[in-house]
């Protein structure tokens, strides 16, 4: 038999960070814990009331659809999308199907040992649904969530495994988090998975298994994985694999069967009589969100500096690191004459240090303490022996923790290199030490060593290593 290859397709339900739902004033508030605070009539479905669209859910969806290369429908439609669930309080959901807000879209995945392609078939408006609370034999229906704005994002099945899956979630949240429209976080249900499963040789499609309602980017990718073994295993003994929905058990780590898959014509859709078709106008259009997506980024860092994958992803896992590192990166090669030492210079205090203080302390880049010039300042001054790399790494230190400005810490510790000044210092070390000197003529290498911490104590480290160094060796040279 010809190897089977997987065929995976996502469905990615976001919740976008509005202020208030998609069709009524009510609040859009993750965090609120009281059932049935932040409703109203609109929102649990009461007779006679209209809809009426949220202009910012718009924006932020066009913004994606921008970011993901889509064509945009300038001019799309909502539709009813009819089904009974007691989280569904109006008995259809609005949503959009034959004319969604963008269609034909690509996201590049992008990672140390991967370049890929994939196709964004679609994304669209909708309202959330409420949620079911299960209480032993008996379950509450809490409506907070009602009514709070979806983009749904559907890819087409170019994925291939569940480690491309993974990739693809995560570089997906990164985008979503640079682009400011949700914070996209799995654990309050801000951002939801459907996987689609088949398998097949070659390039042909098998039949489709949908997984549903998954929060979590670990759980997506384990019922993916199990999902491809299941089917495989059933293929090969000869046994049909059945066109289904199923769930994913994540205590047991396994897909189980919940019912026939639904086709369109099961939802009954149909145009949405109260709100009128939505048109992408100029000011949509001005107020929308423009970014690279993590994926050029990465490409765009590998053309112009030369960064491998493995660097960029670091810098791409927050949106602001990016700006300061090109910004800190100019700033920097206006100072050093020679790019290619600037970049090298600060590739080697950017992620160790710098990134590595930030995470330490779990701190976010906060340039009221320390500015992207500042930081270039301080890798110029080490570039031209002022400072040593311990002083750069404690400034570093000092001003991310917002405890010493940076320009404090460079006139505290820059190094003395002025000649005239190490000059009396070494003076007063000789004549404090005339052994040392002597056991240097005659051959102690460790002599001078000593003379040179004696200089750099009396300095408090700020002595100019090589220049304190050919000071005394000319000392010792006139001595003799």
């Amino acid at each position: 038999m010809e190897e089977l290859i997987p065929k995976i397709g996502l469905e990615i339900h976001l919740e976008l960070q509005t202020k208030t739902k998609l069709f009524c004033p009510c609040k859009n508030d993750p965090e609120e814990t009281e059932p049935n605070r932040n409703i109203c009539e609109i929102c649990t479905g009461q007779p006679g009331v209209l809809p009426v669209l949220n202009k910012q859910a718009v924006i932020y969806a066009y913004s994606l659809a921008k970011a993901l290369k889509m064509k945009v429908n300038y001019k799309s439609e909502f539709a009813r999308k009819n089904y009974f669930y007691p989280d569904l309080p109006k008995n259809y959901q609005i949503s959009q199907y034959e004319y969604p807000l963008g269609e034909q879209g690509i996201f590049y995945l992008v990672r140390e040992n991967l370049e890929k392609k994939v196709r964004i078939r679609r994304i669209h408006l909708e309202e959330d649904t409420g949620r079911n609370l299960h209480f032993g034999n008996y379950s509450l229906v809490d409506f907070n969530r009602s009514g709070v704005p979806l983009i749904e994002i559907v890819t087409e099945p170019d994925l291939r495994s569940a480690e491309e899956v993974e990739i693809f979630a995560e570089e997906l949240v990164l985008l979503i988090r640079h682009l400011g429209i949700s914070s996209a976080d799995a654990e309050k249900g801000q951002i939801r998975f459907e996987a689609n499963v088949s398998l097949a040789p070659g390039e042909s499609l098998g039949t489709k298994v949908e997984i549903k309602n998954i929060n979590k980017i670990k759980s997506l990718v384990e019922a993916v994985k199990y999902e491809i073994g299941r089917q495989k295993e059933l293929i090969l003994k000869g046994e049909k694999i059945v066109q289904e929905t199923r769930g994913y058990d994540e205590n047991k780590k396994i897909t189980f069967s919940q019912r026939w898959k639904e086709e369109a014509e099961d939802y009954r859709y149909f145009p949405e009589p109260d709100l009128p078709p939505l048109i992408i106008d100029e000011e949509i259009e001005k107020n929308a969100l423009y970014v690279e997506t993590p994926g050029e980024i990465k490409m765009r860092f590998k053309k112009e500096y030369g960064l491998d994958y493995k660097f960029s992803q670091i810098l791409v896992l927050e949106k602001e690191r990016v700006y300061f590192f090109e910004e800190t990166l100019s700033e920097l090669r206006k100072l050093l004459s020679d790019p290619d030492l600037s970049l090298k210079l600060l590739i080697n205090f950017f992620i160790n240090d710098f990134i590595g203080f930030l995470e330490k302390y779990g701190l976010e880049i906060r340039r009221e303490n320390i500015t992207p010039h500042e930081f270039a300042h301080l890798l110029y001054l080490y570039s031209q022996n002022k400072i040593s790399s311990k002083i750069v790494k404690e400034a570093l230190e000092l001003g991310i923790k917002g405890e010493m400005k940076v320009e404090d810490v460079i006139k505290e510790k820059e190094m003395i290199s002025d000649a005239e000044v190490l000059d009396k210092i070494i003076e007063e070390v000789i004549k404090e030490f005339p052994q040392s000197v002597e056991d240097y003529i005659k051959g102690e290498e460790k002599a001078l060593e000593f003379l040179i911490g004696q200089v750099m104590k009396k300095t408090k480290g700020r002595a100019e290593p090589n220049l304190t160094r050919q000071i005394i060796l000319e000392k010792i040279s006139h001595a003799k």
